[in-house]
C-alpha cells in the first residue's frame, strides 16, 4: 500500500476519532446551572417586583422545578419577541413565559410537558362593544365577527392569540399589535382601541386597569394546543427530560394546583 495513502488514511482516522470524542463530550454535558428567560411583565404569570426581582406563578413554580432537577437556575427578563432567537443563540437555556405549545413552534424548539392550560377571552372598557362574559358562554367566532365588525382590537405580538385574531378578524376589524400587554391595556382603558384579547387568567388577576373587564365567550380547548410548556433547544433533550420529570412531580404532588390557586384563584393544571 502506498505510504502517502496510508498516512492520509491515518490522519483521517484520527480526525474522525477526535470528532467522535467531541460529540460524546457534547452529549454527556453535565448540567449544573441554567439560564431561564421570562418576560417579567405578564402578571400574575410573571412580573418584575420592586427592586427588580422576578415573581409570579412561573417564577415560584420554577423554584420547585429547579430544586427537583438539582440545578442552579438564573431567571432573567427578556422581551418576548427576542426569546426564541436568544434561546437558539445560546443566550438562554430555557424559556418560561406562558408559551403555548403549537405545531409551528415545535418545528423550531422543543417543549416540556405542559404545566398549565387556560382559556382566552376578550376584554373591553365599554359593554356596548361586547356584553360581559357569562360563565357558560361557548366560542362562536361568527357571532363575534358580527359584533366586532368595524371595531379596533388590540393584541400582544408573538403570542398564540395573535394568529387567532389575525386569522379570524382582520377582514372585519382593525388589528393593532403591541409589544407588551401593558401598552395594549393602556390604549384600551383610554379608548384608543375598543377590545383586546388575551389569556383569561391575565384579565381576571386584578393586575389590569379597573376599567377593563372580561367580555364575550371564553375560548378554550384544543384550539390553543395541549397547554403552556417550557421551551428548549432541540439538541438539549437531556435538559428537557430533567424538567419533564420535575413537572410530573409538581403536578402529581399538587404544587401546580396550589400555586395556580394562589395566583389565579383557579386550578390551571393541565
Amino acid at each position: 500500500m502506498d505510504a502517502k495513502y496510508l498516512s492520509g488514511k491515518l490522519r483521517l482516522g484520527a480526525l474522525a476519532g477526535a470528532f467522535a470524542l467531541i460529540a460524546t463530550s457534547v452529549q454527556a454535558k453535565e448540567w449544573t446551572s441554567v439560564t431561564i428567560a421570562t418576560e417579567g411583565a405578564y402578571a400574575p404569570w410573571n412580573q418584575t417586583l420592586p427592586g427588580g426581582k422576578l415573581g409570579g406563578f412561573e417564577p415560584e413554580l420554577l423554584t420547585t422545578l429547579c430544586t427537583h432537577a438539582q440545578l442552579k437556575c438564573n431567571l432573567v427578563a427578556q422581551d418576548r419577541d427576542g426569546m426564541i432567537p436568544g434561546l437558539q443563540a445560546g443566550k438562554f437555556d430555557i424559556l418560561m413565559d406562558v408559551i403555548s405549545i403549537t405545531p409551528e413552534r415545535e418545528k423550531i424548539i422543543a417543549f416540556s410537558r405542559p404545566y398549565a392550560s387556560t382559556p382566552a377571552t376578550f376584554a373591553v372598557s365599554d359593554d356596548a362593544v361586547l356584553p360581559k362574559a357569562s360563565p357558560n358562554d361557548q366560542a362562536v367566532v361568527d357571532g363575534l365577527r358580527k359584533q366586532l365588525k368595524g371595531k379596533t382590537i388590540g393584541i400582544q405580538s408573538g403570542t398564540v392569540y395573535t394568529k387567532f385574531i389575525q386569522d379570524n378578524f382582520k377582514d372585519v376589524a382593525k388589528i393593532c399589535v403591541y409589544k407588551t400587554a401593558q401598552e395594549r391595556d393602556l390604549d384600551l382603558a383610554n379608548g384608543r382601541i375598543e377590545a383586546s384579547f388575551d389569556d383569561l387568567t391575565y384579565f381576571t388577576s386584578g393586575a389590569v386597569d379597573k376599567s377593563i373587564f372580561v367580555a364575550g365567550p371564553k375560548i378554550g380547548g384544543p384550539i390553543w394546543g395541549p397547554g403552556e410548556g417550557l421551551g428548549f433547544r432541540k439538541q438539549d433533550a437531556d435538559l428537557k427530560a430533567k424538567f419533564d420529570a420535575a413537572l410530573a412531580s409538581a403536578i402529581a404532588d399538587g404544587t401546580v394546583k396550589t400555586l395556580s390557586e394562589k395566583w389565579f384563584k383557579t386550578n390551571v393544571a393541565p
